[in-house]
């Protein structure tokens, strides 16, 4: 958010006299900056304006949003600094840009030693008062808290924060009560977790700040450039070599909380079972017997380090399911083992699609990641592991099944290998390009199957989410391109861009440096794949996906790649998409997802929670009566019995929120806080033999695609044709 110009109002007539001082510093904690960080910080600028490819130079209006999204990186909810605090701020609008290039940190770390002072001193206000705040709150008094801190001004005065304060303070005591927590132990529990906080803040380090500071700079040039301190080139070194001890969970941070984002496939919270998507994680305990340490505004990756551990230990987590009673919890143990990308391989079953008399066979082939095994490949290893040779073998058996057709799944498939990309996209074309690329320099090149050779011909359906991006979208809009098959679904994630990392004198930046393009000279940056089918909306696409992220790189087309198209599938699109739209219209499962997405469209659209017990049970209840009669009108079309409450559901919907674990195309993986909802059907034991509704629906859509293509091949045949004129 741009705050410029309130900014610069408050400076007129708040502190005028002060634009040109230096910041007034607490006498203690004062945190310094190094050397070493000057001459990285010089490092970082100059590698940004020489190689990003934005080509954006850092000058005074640069400098202007960064001090605007630095301010908002510390204080985003708008609980510490004031008006005052920000007019003097503004000292430094235009000064940010000269500062850095000569490695002067001076504004960054004044900054944050305010932010310091007055979050040590806020946490500790709270911590002394907590017993009589708590004794003094009335839950009937009908008062609201704001939820966004895009929706709150900047506090004028001390006493301002102490009203936002005490409202914060009241939410998460009455989140504890509608929990069902004793009194006693609410006091405890948020003692605990200010005291730990208080601890924490008083352990932030030049290198944390230097992050914050630089990272408020490099998110102008685009959301996937990053500065990575030591400590954190350490974690994303573990995580490049996919081998990380853990519980194999994708974890981002909304809010106070560290929020699953992702659960990784054949991982240990996978195969356990409990953990989902969504879930909020509010304690840590280590083993079966240690005691659980509450982590309710802890940053991520302190979070990361008690869940990480050796293969074979025990981590216990209390969370607050995403799916049941608002505010409820629950303990979760999983035993510590390695996640491995490899791990999530290709597979493949039988759909049996009823086509009038007839039952049609379609195979699917799921790729939940583009990977490979890199070092085994470059050993000589003849049998290495790599998604297009398990797939090529997938793809092989399914034809001596007899399949009548296939779709690839490539739902929630963030990415990977580039390499595999291309090659798969060879196992369905003779040869010629899969995408082009473009660098900062605006060379292009191009990649792809470069001689003629086998291929799958049958009919080929790719189904697709939001949650598809990089080298899915790659493979996803080479076969759109070479109408060698439809694309439906959702439009994909619209990540198209490389990223490379380049040292530094302390640390290394993550920098995009390249741009990926279709054959056809449309960008998959920004806006996507764009499916020929498009499936009811599962993602907000103003919440979910590269359009939703700020300072996202635009979408723009170079030059198409002359290219065989093997179909003319366009002609089939509208008569295909009525018959898509005649089964949604009576499909009970097409209208439970979306009633499903409607309700979930009512819940992002609450700005505020009432702090009146009453009415938060209200809300709580009306909106549990709401997902239950939309569970047993599904429930009714199918012949079965009603719920009394979500309690009893068992076997049916879980609501998943997945995300953001984006796989870029050299294979990185970059955790992205996107927050996504996914009400894709996660099965139990008993609906194990049932596929869910979308991937039916792509079955539905290849059959139909089928049976026109050869009606017109009858109609057109010489045998028809002689007894049409007869």
């Amino acid at each position: 958010m741009i705050i410029r110009s309130r900014l610069a109002k408050s400076a007129n007539t708040l502190l005028t006299g002060l634009l040109a001082s230096t910041l007034a510093l607490p006498a203690a904690a004062v945190i310094e900056y190094t050397e070493t960080q000057q001459d990285t910080i010089v490092e970082l600028v100059d590698q940004l304006e020489e190689r990003h490819y934005a080509k954006l130079r850092y000058n005074d209006d640069l400098s202007s949003e960064h001090l605007d999204n630095y301010i908002d990186s510390l204080d985003g909810g708008k609980m510490f600094f004031t008006t005052a605090d920000l007019a003097e701020f503004e000292q430094y609008r235009t000064r940010m840009d000269e500062d850095l290039h000569k490695g002067s940190l001076d504004a960054g770390f004044a900054i944050f030693n305010r932010y310091q002072a007055r979050l040590e001193a806020r946490l500790g206000q709270v911590i002394d008062s907590l017993d009589t705040s708590i004794a003094a709150m009335d839950f009937t008094v009908d008062e609201q808290y704001r939820l966004n801190g895009d929706d709150r001004e900047w506090a004028n005065t001390q006493e301002e924060l102490d009203e936002r304060w005490r409202k914060h303070l009241k939410n998460q005591v009455l989140s504890l009560r509608v929990a069902e927590k004793d009194p006693e132990e609410i006091a405890e529990t948020l003692g605990k977790r200010y005291t730990n906080q208080l601890n924490r803040v008083k352990q932030y380090n030049n290198q944390d700040v230097f992050q914050i500071y630089a990272n408020a700079l490099t998110e102008l040039y685009d959301p996937h450039t990053n500065y990575l301190s030591p400590r954190r080139s350490e974690n994303f070194n573990i995580n490049m070599s996919l081998s990380l001890e853990g519980i194999g969970a994708v974890l981002q941070i909304e809010d106070e909380y560290t929020k699953v984002a992702r659960i990784v496939a054949a991982g240990p919270a996978d195969k356990q079972g409990e953990l989902k998507a969504a879930d909020r994680i509010v304690a840590v305990g280590q083993g079966t017997d240690g005691d659980m340490q509450d982590v309710i505004g802890w940053r991520l990756d302190e979070v990361v380090e008690l869940i990480r551990g050796p293969k074979g230990t025990t981590v216990k987590l209390e969370v607050i399911p995403a799916k049941g009673k608002s505010d409820s919890r629950k303990q979760i143990t999983i035993v510590r083992n390695k996640v491995k990308l490899e791990e999530q391989s290709a597979q493949s079953k039988i759909l049996e699609i009823p086509n009038g008399d007839q039952t049609m066979r379609v195979g699917v082939i799921d790729i939940p990641a583009f990977y490979i095994d890199f070092d085994a490949m470059r050993r000589g290893d003849k049998d290495y592991k790599s998604t297009t040779r398990d797939v090529k073998a997938l793809l092989d058996g399914l034809q001596d099944e007899g399949v009548d057709g296939i779709v690839v799944d490539l739902r929630n498939n963030g990415g990977g290998s580039l390499q595999e990309a291309n090659e798969l996209t060879g196992l369905f074309i003779e040869y010629g390009p899969t995408v082009q690329i473009r660098h900062s320099s605006r060379r292009v090149w191009r990649d792809g199957k470069r001689l003629r050779g086998p291929y799958y011909d049958g009919p080929l359906v790719v189904l697709i989410n939001r949650l598809s991006a990089s080298a899915s979208e790659i493979f996803a809009g080479a076969i759109q391109d070479y109408q060698r098959g439809l694309i439906v679904g959702d439009r994909s994630f619209g990540k198209g861009t490389v990223q490379t990392l380049v040292p530094l004198t302390e640390g290394q930046l993550k920098l995009t440096e390249s741009k990926f393009y279709r054959i056809s000279g449309d960008s998959t940056q920004h806006r996507g794949v764009v499916p020929d089918i498009e499936f009811p909306s599962i993602y907000d696409p103003e919440q979910i996906g590269e359009s939703s992220l700020n300072h996202a790189l635009n979408w723009d087309q170079i030059n198409p790649v002359r290219h065989r198209r093997y179909d003319d599938l366009s002609s089939l699109l509208p008569r295909v998409g009525e018959l898509f739209q005649e089964r949604a219209q009576t499909n009970p499962d097409f209208v439970y997802l979306e009633e499903q997405v409607n309700l979930a469209d009512e819940t992002r659209d609450i700005r505020a929670l009432p702090l009146n017990e009453a009415a938060r049970i209200a809300m709580r209840e009306e909106q549990e009566a709401k997902a239950l009669a939309i569970e047993n009108r599904r429930r009714a079309s199918r012949g079965e019995e009603p719920l009394a409450s979500l309690d009893e559901e068992e076997t049916s919907e879980e609501s998943e929120d997945t995300t953001g674990d984006v796989e870029l195309a050299d294979g990185e993986r970059a955790q992205d806080s996107l927050g996504v909802t996914d009400y894709s059907a996660e099965e139990t034991e008993e609906e194990e033999e049932n596929t869910d509704v979308l991937l039916s629906e792509a079955g539905n859509i290849l059959v139909d695609t089928l049976v026109l293509k050869q009606r017109a091949f009858a109609l057109n045949s010489p045998a028809e044709s002689e007894k049409q004129q007869n």
